[in-house]
C-alpha cells in the first residue's frame, strides 16, 4: 500500500515495447511509498493513444505526474494539455514534440543523425486506417539500436517480443503540448542511438525542462533504474 500523499505516478512505455520495461523503476517508487501505473500504451498513433491515456487519467482521483519513455513522451505531451490533475512530466529518452511538430522532425533536431528508419520491419494489420501498418525494429539491429548497454539474451527476448507500433505515428503532427503550461523534467540519454541525445537536449532545452544527462542506451529506465527513479522523485517533490 502507497503510503505518500504525493501525487500518483503513471509510467507511459513507448513503442517496441510494452510495460514491463518499467518494473524496476515501480518497484523503486513504491518502495519509497509512491503509488504508480503502467498502463499499456495501445501504440495505435498519436491522437488515439493521447486519448486512451486520458481516459486512463480520468479513474484516477488525485494530482499526477506523468512518465513517458521514448514515444511514449509524445503521447504524455499531447494527454496532458487541459487536465489540471497532471503536476508534472518526466521525459526519459523521449520525444518532447512542439505544436505541429511530427516524430520524424523531432529526430532531426539539434543536428544528430539516426539509422532508426533504415532499420524497420513493416507489417499490415487488420482495419488499420488508409493503409497504415506496423513498425517494427529488424531483430538483429534491435540490441545496437535499442538497448546496447543490455544484456544481450535480454535484448533478444526483448527484439522478439516487441510490440509494433502504427507507422503513421511518425508522420502526425504534434498538438498543443502540455510542457508549456505544466513543469517538466528530462533525463537525456547519453548513449542512445534511438532517439539522437542532441535532439532530446534540443527538446528538453525548448521545454524548459530540469536536464539530467547520464550515459545511458535508449532504455535508461531498465539499464539506470535508480537515475530514472531520482529524476521522477525530484519532480514528485517539487509538486508538494
Amino acid at each position: 500500500m502507497p503510503t505518500n500523499s504525493g501525487p500518483t505516478v503513471v509510467l507511459v512505455h513507448g513503442a517496441f515495447a510494452d510495460a514491463s520495461g518499467w518494473r524496476d523503476v515501480a518497484d523503486n517508487l513504491r518502495a519509497q511509498g509512491y503509488s504508480c501505473y503502467a498502463p499499456a500504451n495501445p501504440l495505435r498513433g498519436v491522437r488515439p493513444d493521447a486519448e486512451y491515456l486520458q481516459s486512463f487519467l480520468s479513474t484516477l482521483e488525485g494530482p499526477v505526474v506523468l512518465v513517458g519513455h521514448s514515444y511514449g513522451g509524445c503521447v504524455i505531451t499531447n494527454a496532458s494539455p487541459g487536465l489540471p490533475g497532471v503536476r508534472a512530466l518526466v521525459y526519459v529518452a523521449a520525444f518532447a514534440p512542439d505544436s505541429g511538430e511530427t516524430l520524424t522532425e523531432c529526430l532531426a533536431l539539434g543536428g544528430g543523425s539516426t539509422d532508426l528508419a533504415m532499420n524497420l520491419v513493416l507489417r499490415p494489420y487488420p482495419d488499420a486506417p488508409d493503409g497504415d501498418v506496423d513498425a517494427y525494429i529488424k531483430p538483429e539491429s534491435f540490441h545496437r539500436l535499442f538497448c546496447a548497454d543490455l544484456d544481450p539474451d535480454l535484448a533478444a527476448f526483448m527484439a522478439l517480443s516487441q510490440r509494433g507500433v502504427a507507422a503513421s505515428s511518425l508522420g502526425t503532427p504534434s498538438g498543443t503540448p502540455g510542457w508549456r503550461t505544466i513543469p517538466s523534467w528530462s533525463l537525456v540519454a547519453g548513449n542512445d542511438t534511438t532517439i539522437p541525445p542532441e535532439a532530446e537536449r534540443a527538446m528538453a532545452a525548448r521545454a524548459g525542462a530540469t536536464v539530467r544527462e547520464i550515459p545511458s542506451s535508449h532504455v535508461a529506465m531498465i539499464s539506470h533504474p535508480t537515475e530514472t527513479t531520482e529524476v521522477i522523485v525530484e519532480a514528485l517533490k517539487a509538486t508538494d
